[in-house]
């Protein structure tokens, strides 16, 4: 089949080489792509994935069989929706289904109608909201805007003091992250985090992988919060019966809601929990892959995976069209040093990595001249590693970067965490 993955990162990266190395997988196109797409299929770099009419007339001209959406963007701007108008089947959902991540508000009133554990919360509309909810608060809280805030729009709060000087600070300057005035204030949740992936075609929703990623910048959770610094699959240190746990309590509940609202949500379900005392509750919702989590989760898949996900956009997910490796896989993102705060143009990095066996490298925002790369700065690079547990899954990955920051042109401006995967 003929498939086109919208996005331009990481995420969209690995996608496409788990895809490239499918069976029923004929040729790959890449909305915009990025420099590691570029060597497997066809990039169109002056498309968007945001830019839907000129993405479904591409697709229409291509003969495409099949979309993906990486990014939530695409999904918010209503790619999903334009393509199955066009009758091009979609791995990802329509923009209404997408409202579980594009709206903080929305998932949380979700989970609450339907009875799937998360967080006691508040939603506030203004500053005087936001004093009458926080003046009796007890305990730590975490503050999140309503809308995409491109991982910059929830801030986790040690009182309601700080919760308070953050919610002054943004309403002030008419500076909530991702527009709008609605926020969601809810209760600080204390354990473990981890993110369980549910494949859904509409009818029926299967959790299928797990991971954990890594969001602050620094060594042992410190510095400013990012879009994902590494990440590690399987989890370890959870209770065994997770999966069972999770399908019975979010999975399942989340489908008959989608169901009893109408709503045929054909894709993934990323769904990233915090596993306390209680059990499994939920954090947020995420409508697609994750980054970092997809880079650690497709080296880990075996079988025809276009195959899976064309069936899972058809309506009839065959469940063993793909399967998952027992093998372990651990991901560090190799940023620019001042990363998140500013990022800082990279060029000259090496297209060919010459990576051992059992590594791959994914890379962020990139494109491909002459055998080098350049980059905007950012997450420049994923190096993933599989093994037979994640120790070895980590060490793998760690001596990979060591080998490849001697390929690199001097001076080149990239920081990594070295804490990752470390248990």
């Amino acid at each position: 089949m003929r498939i086109l993955v919208v996005g331009g990162g990481a995420r969209e990266d690995a996608l496409s080489w788990r895809l490239a190395a499918s069976a029923s997988c004929e040729a790959l196109f890449h909305a915009p792509g990025n420099a590691g797409t570029a060597a497997r299929g066809t990039n169109w770099p002056d498309v968007s994935a945001t830019d839907v009419r000129t993405i479904v007339r591409r697709a229409k001209e291509e003969k495409i069989d099949l979309v993906v959406l990486g990014p939530e963007t695409a999904i918010a701007a209503g790619a999903g929706d334009k393509c199955r108008d066009a009758g091009i089947a979609v791995f990802g959902p329509n923009r209404s289904g997408g409202r579980l991540e594009t709206s903080k508000v929305f998932a949380k009133r979700f989970m609450e109608r339907h009875g799937i554990p998360t967080a006691r919360f508040r939603v506030v509309h203004n500053i005087d909201q936001a004093k009458r909810v926080l003046d009796d608060w007890r305990g730590g809280a975490v503050v999140k805007a309503d809308g995409l805030a491109a991982g910059k729009g929830v801030v986790v709060c040690d009182d309601a003091a700080s919760a308070l000087a953050l919610l002054t600070d943004w309403y002030a300057r008419n500076a909530i992250p991702g527009g709008g005035h609605d926020v969601v204030i809810e209760e600080r949740l204390s354990g473990r985090e981890v993110s369980v992936f549910a494949i859904a075609d509409g009818r029926a929703m299967v959790p299928v992988a797990a991971a954990c990623d890594y969001k602050r910048a620094g060594d042992d959770d410190k510095g400013p919060n990012t879009g994902g610094m590494g990440a590690y699959s399987p989890p370890a240190g959870f209770p065994d019966d997770l999966f069972d746990v999770v399908r019975e309590r979010v999975v399942a509940p989340a489908l008959r809601g989608l169901l009893a609202e109408g709503e045929e949500y054909r894709g993934v379900l990323y769904c990233g929990l915090m596993q306390t005392a209680r059990g499994p509750y939920v954090i947020e919702f995420n409508a697609r892959f994750g980054d970092p989590e997809t880079q650690v989760l497709m080296p880990r898949v075996n079988g025809d995976f276009a195959r899976y996900l064309k069936s899972a956009a058809d309506g009839a997910l065959q469940i063993d069209a793909a399967t998952w490796s027992e093998d372990a896989c651990a991901g560090v993102v190799l940023a620019t040093s001042r990363y998140p705060y500013e990022n800082t143009k990279v060029t000259g990095l090496p297209a060919d990595l010459g990576l051992p066996e059992d590594v791959v490298a994914f890379w962020g925002t990139s494109t491909r001249e002459n055998g080098t790369v350049s980059s905007p700065g950012g997450r420049v690079l994923t190096v993933a590693a599989r093994g037979t547990d994640v120790a070895a899954a980590r060490a793998r990955a760690y001596d990979a970067i060591g080998e490849l920051k001697k390929r690199f042109p001097p001076g080149t401006p990239l920081a990594y965490r070295g804490d990752i995967a470390r248990l």
